[in-house]
């Protein structure tokens, strides 16, 4: 008892200990719970015996029996509520991300991999469209948040990112366009976003940032270089009608371009450069991969190959 060394009092716990599943069906945490069911047994009726007051033993056992399955119950309710809702986010991202024209493209590696403490749903995105026989865009976003609310922003941007580009092939523009569009809803708000459009025919990319991380464009024969002279505050922020920056750089067939959200290089509690140094000497080392081996190869040396503390989206594009 406090305040009273080798004095004690009656106390009764009931521990509740509760697997959660991981994606592949095995035990990934256990919630333990802890229940004070002292007030519950000391208000439990008594009687004497020789050697003392003590409570009926069949009364006390069929009411903690009782308040056990109780507890089972309540616990069984909340884990089909939770799978329920990870089956639906799960569904709703899939209908989303979903880029028909990726299929034609094997040249192509994706990855979407949400944060490890998330439903496995998020505001990271990946785009790819095809707008003509020789000129197709990638895009990559980052909604601020998790869960359902992100991810239902996420789609309305991307939506209309892709219908944006389709309209106008010019990335600085139909990234304006997005900013503006960001602006009538505050989910969206400091959302960031890349994108670039490929002209297979003179092997050009035109590409545009808006506060995200600069793509990484690999070399074949040679170093790989940050394609950053496009940046731009994040979508929504700019008060004034600034026509968004693009910039065009010229690719060699066997180059690779990486468009990824900042869940692949940021840390906690280091520069950002540091991060993007690693993701660059990645990408040159290991540029004569093919873009879905280079895809997990990247993820495993960036440190995030069975997830991150953030959302993550990647495309590998070998042009």
């Amino acid at each position: 008892m406090p305040g009273r060394p080798g004095a004690f009092q009656e106390r009764w716990w009931s521990p509740v200990n509760t697997p959660v599943l991981g994606p592949d069906g095995e035990i990934e945490w256990i919630v333990h719970r802890v229940e004070d069911m002292t007030e519950f047994l000391l208000s439990r009726p008594v009687h004497d015996t020789p050697t003392g007051r003590v409570r009926t033993r069949a009364v006390t056992e069929a009411e903690l029996y009782a308040k056990a399955r109780e507890l089972q119950e309540t616990n069984d309710k909340l884990r089909a509520a939770h799978d329920w809702e990870r089956r639906t986010a799960l569904a709703l991202q899939d209908v989303m991300l979903h880029a028909p024209d990726l299929a034609a493209h094997r040249g192509i590696a994706v990855r979407y991999m949400p944060a490890t403490r998330s439903l496995n749903v998020c505001g990271d995105w990946y785009d790819v469209v095809d707008l003509s026989d020789d000129s197709f865009t990638v895009a990559v976003g980052d909604v601020v948040g998790h869960g359902l609310e992100a991810a239902a922003v996420m789609g309305m941007l991307r939506s209309a990112l892709s219908a944006a580009v389709r309209a106008m092939h010019e990335p600085g523009a139909a990234m304006d366009l997005l900013s503006r569009y960001a602006q009538t809803f505050e989910g969206a708000l400091a959302t960031t976003a890349a994108k670039a459009v490929v002209d297979t025919k003179d092997r050009r990319i035109t590409y545009t940032c808006a506060g995200h991380p600069p793509p990484v464009l690999g070399r074949r024969d040679g170093p790989a270089k940050l394609l950053d002279q496009a940046t731009d505050p994040p979508l929504g922020v700019l008060a004034e009608r600034t026509p968004r920056p693009q910039a065009t750089v010229s690719y060699a067939p066997g180059d690779t371009l990486v468009l990824y959200t900042d869940g692949l290089v940021e840390r906690r509690g280091e520069d950002i450069d540091a991060g993007l140094l690693r993701l660059t000497d990645a990408v040159a080392h290991h540029a004569g991969l093919d873009p879905e081996l280079l895809a997990d190869t990247l993820l495993t040396r960036l440190g995030v190959a069975d997830g991150g503390r953030d959302d993550i989206a990647l495309i590998v594009v070998r042009l």
